[in-house]
């Protein structure tokens, strides 16, 4: 059959990359040969030099790398949620507070809740299951705790104290008008038990050498809401933040108590805990040994050892990266003013979650006020609630 022109060239292609390909074959079968023959001599020079600087650098200890174990990795998103309820004590012999000049102490108590959409009220009807998923795909979903059950008397909980005895203005400070405020706080008590936590509310009697008698009255209920820990997701660990924000739900609105407390309707910060290894830093209110944390939480998280940060004891302050930091007695925590009110509690927060919360709470502001002591396990008596009116007592 006649050749064609089209054949005749694809022929000769052909037979081109055949040629190509025995040439690079007998170039790799030849390339370790030549190789042998012949080693750069700069390359030989350059390891008789450094022999010794090797050596060296072998005996040398290695500096060991931050490999944080996945119990404590970065956990983007909300890291918890629950009720908060704030109380003040006010001073030994004060029968009655009058202003912030009367309070010996200032708290906050978290009792910490699984999100609204995971406890289904209406288990195995179809319109539930259908409401439970809808609750999942709504924006701030995971910020949203669920309802807080009544008269149980075991639920896990901490007590924060608030160092200056309120809590930082978000309206102070930055965007030019210098440091936002930061006020140091405390883990003052871990715990399950309700009833010991009321006894450690309560009033105290007590004896002294010098001043006899003496008493401290109980504690007062100040407000009451939700609250939720959130940390970014940024890639950079230098750059991540965690923020810890609040909705009240009761009082409705701020009275003059809320308002010489620092307690506004929302509000966030932004949150750090101090190592406890590190030096307090000059000019800081914060007294104590701190909280003992386990190695496992100073290696992976604090970077002790030289993992992180400059000193052997690694960072001086690491965002949240789990809740179980606050699980500490004697935790000590560094709360910065972020944003005040409800848009800067949505935009601290994130992807609609301080919108969720309002509206979650703005349902919760009609629950009486003696429900509220039943989700404490507590009577309406051990804790004056004229607070929650605004009122000084």
């Amino acid at each position: 059959m006649p050749t064609t022109r089209r054949q005749s060239t694809l022929k000769s292609k052909t037979e081109n990359a055949e040629d190509v390909i025995k040439s690079n074959s007998h170039a790799k079968r030849a390339k370790p040969q030549s190789a042998e023959a012949k080693e750069p001599p700069e390359k030989k020079a350059k390891t008789e030099e450094t022999e010794e600087a090797e050596e060296a650098e072998e005996e040398a200890p290695e500096k060991p790398k931050f490999t944080t174990g996945k119990k404590y990795e970065w956990q983007p998103g909300t890291i918890e949620r629950g009720h908060i309820y704030f109380f003040y004590r006010p001073k030994v012999q004060v029968e009655q507070a009058q202003s912030i000049d009367d309070i010996k102490n200032f708290h906050m108590l978290l009792v910490p809740r699984p999100p609204e959409f995971s406890v289904p009220e209406k288990r195995g009807s179809k319109s539930g299951k259908q409401e439970d998923e809808m609750k999942v795909m709504e924006p701030g979903a995971d910020a949203v705790p669920a309802p807080e059950p009544t008269n149980q008397p075991k639920k896990r909980f901490r007590l924060i104290t608030v160092g200056k005895k309120h809590l930082p203005d978000p309206e102070m400070g930055g965007a030019g008008q210098g440091r936002k405020e930061m006020f140091w706080a405390t883990v003052t008590e871990v715990g399950e038990d309700l009833h010991h936590l009321e006894e450690g509310l309560g009033t105290k009697e007590y004896e002294t050498m010098t001043r006899g008698a003496r008493k401290n009255e109980a504690n007062r209920l100040a407000a009451r809401g939700a609250y939720a820990i959130v940390n970014t997701e940024d890639t950079v660990p230098s750059h991540r933040e965690t923020h810890f924000g609040y909705y009240v739900s009761h009082p409705d609105e701020p009275g003059e108590v809320q308002e010489e407390l620092g307690i506004g309707k929302a509000s966030s910060f932004v949150m750090q805990v101090k190592n406890p290894e590190a030096p307090t830093t000059a000019g800081a209110r914060i007294s104590g040994k701190g909280p003992e944390y386990p190695e496992e939480i100073m290696r992976d998280v604090f970077g002790k050892g030289g993992a992180r940060g400059r000193e052997s004891y690694g960072l001086r302050f690491t965002a949240c990266a789990t809740p179980e930091l606050l699980d500490y007695k004697h935790a000590q925590i560094l709360l910065i003013a972020a944003r005040g009110g409800e848009e800067g509690l949505d935009t601290s927060l994130g992807e609609g979650r301080g919108k969720a919360m309002a509206d979650h709470e703005e349902k919760e502001k009609n629950e009486p006020i003696e429900q509220i002591f039943q989700e404490l396990d507590a009577d309406i008596k051990a804790y004056p609630a004229e607070p929650l009116k605004g009122e000084w007592i």
